[in-house]
């Protein structure tokens, strides 16, 4: 992990560090593009090709039905079940408390304004399961969605190596109400749920994180087959602020946890000092050994870096422009720095709130910005599955007030049609 002096590096040099973009990028464009536009083309055949290419599995369908799910998920052991079921408790309370309805505004006297929310109709959730199946992102997406009363919800994960999904996704489905999980991974279930196919119904939004070849189709397919997407996720991220109140045993803990999700992922140390830098690179050396995944998260962590930062709100500076995923505050002073978080996907307060807790089971949702991309996006939340329409409604008395400023505006803007919609009225009413 290498070391860097915050008040020895240029604005320039900050900004290249805080660049997650990897050299084989354009690589991966391209052969994303190629599978996007297979699947386009080919439909179901390619999806089975690419399963039996990527997964080295032969798929007879491309989807496992209620019947089978709940065969599947009465396997799930006792102890994975209740902590599924805490887990669903509260993500859904979480996301319950965001329901409400506005009012109703009345903007001048007989213009009354307001908005009302409706359901996204069809959306699409990716469920990664390539080195890790991922049912907790099964709660964080699929709780919103039913809670927000889409119509239809197509779910897409990998094909397990029996052709199937395993208990845990299962058992999630049970508990959501889904009926079918489709069997396909990566960039052609995302291109699957954007255009459609035989088996897998179009959609109007996808959500979901995934690797870059994920990040890369969802960008692709926003802007070629009128489907939305949640945002831009890739590659795991966690930045950590520490100060002299932080364990160092934590810190690495942390970082491990980031860095275990893949060899792209990154985790970022920001430190006050020299010595909690140290302390935390001997406790990841540590740690590391004892972790099944411990190749994966070495190479993340390999690919990662700690910040020397004079105080903790000099911290905060480099951690607004990186503009973390993941923003951990070990210190005991995080209160005096809440104030000053301006970029961050999701953020975690003191040295006993790891962001596993967020990952798995406090309520807040996981799936957020990265890349930089905190700098303007939200985390998945209810918004994400609903759409504010605004409605107005215009009394005569309302014509009468709002009518002139009408007219004047748009005569100025030399839209004679839009003046004559208010004219007309007017003189319909006696007003002119």
């Amino acid at each position: 992990m290498k070391i860097y002096s915050y008040t020895d590096l240029t604005k320039q040099e900050v900004e290249s560090i805080c660049l997650r973009q990897l050299e084989d990028d354009v690589t991966i464009k391209e052969r994303v593009k190629t599978i996007v536009e297979r699947v386009k083309a080919e439909g179901d055949q390619a999806l089975i090709d690419y399963a039996l290419n990527f997964d080295k599995v032969n798929l007879d369908q491309l989807f496992i039905d209620q019947q089978e799910i709940r065969n599947i998920a009465s396997a799930i052991p006792a102890g994975a079940k209740a902590a599924i079921d805490t887990a669903y408790r509260n993500i859904k309370a979480f996301h319950a408390a965001q329901l409400y309805r506005e009012g109703k505004t009345e903007t001048m006297p007989g213009v009354t304004c307001w908005r009302e929310t409706r359901a996204i109709e069809r959306v699409g959730l990716y469920i990664p399961g390539g080195t890790a199946v991922l049912p907790s992102t099964f709660l964080m997406l699929g709780i919103p969605a039913v809670l927000a009363g889409c119509k239809e919800i197509v779910v897409c994960s990998p094909p397990q190596k029996d052709g199937k999904t395993n208990c845990y996704l299962a058992y999630v489905a049970t508990l959501l109400g889904i009926e079918r999980i489709y069997l396909a991974g990566g960039a052609q279930a995302v291109a699957a749920m954007a255009w459609g196919t035989a088996s897998i119904p179009k959609v109007d939004k996808i959500f979901g994180p995934g690797n870059r070849y994920v990040t890369q189709a969802k960008q692709l397919v926003q802007g070629t087959s009128m489907t939305a997407i949640d945002m831009p996720a890739g590659p795991s991220e966690v930045l950590v602020l520490a100060d002299e109140t932080a364990n160092s045993s934590y810190i690495a803990s942390d970082l491990l946890a980031q860095a275990e999700h893949g060899i792209d992922s990154q985790t970022i140390l920001v430190a006050t000092s020299s010595k909690i830098i140290d302390e935390t690179l001997a406790e990841i050396g540590v740690q590391l050994k004892a972790l099944p995944r411990q190749d994966i998260a070495a190479e993340a962590i390999k690919n990662s870096y700690a910040v020397l930062v004079d105080n903790l709100e000099q911290g905060m500076e480099f951690s607004n422009m990186y503009a973390p995923e993941h923003l951990i505050i070990a210190s005991d002073k995080f209160e005096q720095l809440i104030p000053l978080i301006s970029n961050a996907g999701s953020v975690f307060l003191g040295n006993l709130t790891p962001e596993s807790a967020g990952d798995y089971a406090s309520g807040t949702n996981h799936t957020l910005p990265t890349s930089g991309f905190a700098k303007a996006y939200s985390g998945v939340s209810m918004d994400s599955f609903v759409k504010k329409i605004t409605f107005q409604h215009i009394t005569p008395r309302g014509l009468r007030k709002i009518g002139s400023t009408v007219e004047v505006l748009a005569e100025a803007e030399g839209l004679e049609a839009h003046k004559n919609a208010i004219t007309i009225r007017l003189k319909e009413n006696g007003h002119q």
